[in-house]
């Protein structure tokens, strides 16, 4: 019965590849299909409908919360101009010194993944970022991955992000924060080490990309319109993780006071309802992906942990994972590639259940399984040339998302091996 999930789960990663199904339809089709084949009754205690269908869908419901409070921050940033205005001040203090220019949009860059992730963080630090980058010299390829690097660095901070682990793995937030800070060091020395190395490897390139170059036609945005935000409003970013990390408020909470104080901070009180109810209704259009999402995740993790299903891959999942130290670390380092292209490792998708099926086997302990992930998570969200932040800095830098991956992969890979040798040393 194990090969015939694993077959299930190999067939959903196909449809997902073949791009026949959306990554989350795939997920509920593969978890209906392993609830049916390991014999799970429609009705009841560990059934289809009620576990699989009913609680799966709402397990990750604080993860969604929390995305739609950090998207609804990244709304108010780009409304107001705080992304804008911290990109520009970065441009300008920068100069015309490529290196200094591009380390400050990754610094930015950085600061902006800490509250969204995806394609929204990707454009809140790039629509000034790339075509200033590519203005003073950076090559193109190198622009993209520079935002992308830094929206890496800004990972390991992301609210939203420790609220997923947390509840997909069944873990504390303190455990999540703590191996995030770990992994801080390897995902920041990649992205300087990136932005040092590529920006002098080809020298100097003064080009504008195709979406720069039409820069000047399009109708200025609101943000433009309003001007800088004011010096004290570019803390906003900020405010959530000094509330989660330094006075461990809750993630949802904390997220909230970043809205306010990015509200307060920018808007007249006369305008503030309206703006309010503006950018929460737009919040909902970027978050809805990733909502529905883990949605979609959640009830593959319910599928994955049904008794019966338990029980038919364990026997299956023992015989083939390593347990020495150094034999994980250099088995999943070498299968790092399989979580690009939606692959079977990705953890926003099949990953999630492979994950979830570890930790109910008894394989490895939870937080080792964080580690895993969140290592494959540093190459993911960087060099798939399927997601949605890699392939819009790609076509806004006028090169292809084939192009950034195989730039920024070295960096990343040595990102997810550090990840991996700290979940070895502390965890196995």
């Amino acid at each position: 019965m194990g090969f015939v999930i694993l077959l299930l789960m190999l067939a959903g990663v196909g449809l997902i590849l073949a791009r026949k199904l959306p990554t989350a339809f795939a997920l509920v089709l593969i978890a209906v299909a392993v609830a049916v084949v390991t014999g799970a009754p429609l009705t009841g205690a560990d059934s289809v409908v009620d576990t699989v269908l009913q609680e799966g869908s709402v397990m990750l419901a604080a993860t969604m919360l929390a995305v739609l409070m950090g998207s609804w921050l990244g709304k108010l940033m780009e409304e107001t101009g705080i992304a804008g205005t911290l990109v520009r001040k970065i441009v300008e203090y920068g100069g015309d010194r490529p290196t200094i220019v591009a380390l400050g949009v990754l610094a930015v860059s950085a600061l902006v993944g800490t509250v969204t992730g995806s394609a929204p963080a990707a454009m809140l630090a790039g629509i000034i970022g790339i075509p200033a980058m590519i203005a003073v010299g950076v090559p193109k390829v190198t622009a993209a991955g520079t935002i992308l690097m830094g929206i890496a660095v800004g990972v390991p901070f992301e609210l939203p992000s420790w609220q997923f682990f947390s509840t997909a793995l069944d873990l504390p937030i303190d455990t999540v924060r703590s191996f995030m800070l770990k992994l801080f060091p390897f995902a920041l020395a990649a992205a300087v080490l990136y932005v040092l190395v590529e920006t002098r490897r080809k020298g100097v390139e003064h080009a504008w990309s195709l979406a720069s170059a039409a820069e000047p036609k399009r109708k200025p945005r609101r943000a433009e319109r309003l001007g800088d935000a004011p010096w004290y409003a570019l803390f906003a970013p900020a405010v959530p993780l000094v509330l989660a990390l330094g006075f461990e408020l809750a993630i949802i909470p904390s997220l909230l006071a970043g809205v306010l104080y990015a509200l307060v901070t920018t808007t007249k009180p006369r305008e503030m309802n309206k703006r309010m109810l503006r950018t929460l209704y737009a919040s909902f259009e970027v978050a809805a992906p990733p909502i529905v999402l883990f949605m979609a995740i959640g009830i593959l993790l319910a599928a994955v942990k049904l008794p019966d299903s338990v029980g038919a891959l364990e026997p299956l999942v023992k015989e083939v994972t390593p347990h020495h130290p150094v034999v994980f670390v250099l088995v999943f380092t070498l299968l790092a590639p399989l979580c690009l292209y939606r692959g079977p490792l990705n953890v926003y998708g099949l990953g999630a259940g492979i994950a979830g099926v570890l930790i109910a086997a008894g394989i490895y302990p939870a937080v080792a399984v964080l580690g895993m992930t969140t290592s494959y998570n540093q190459v993911f969200g960087v060099s798939d040339p399927t997601s949605t932040q890699t392939v819009w800095a790609a076509q806004y830098s006028g090169v292809s998302p084939q192009q950034v991956m195989l730039r920024t992969m070295p960096y990343v890979w040595c990102v997810c091996l550090g990840g991996l040798c700290v979940t070895a040393a502390q965890y196995l």
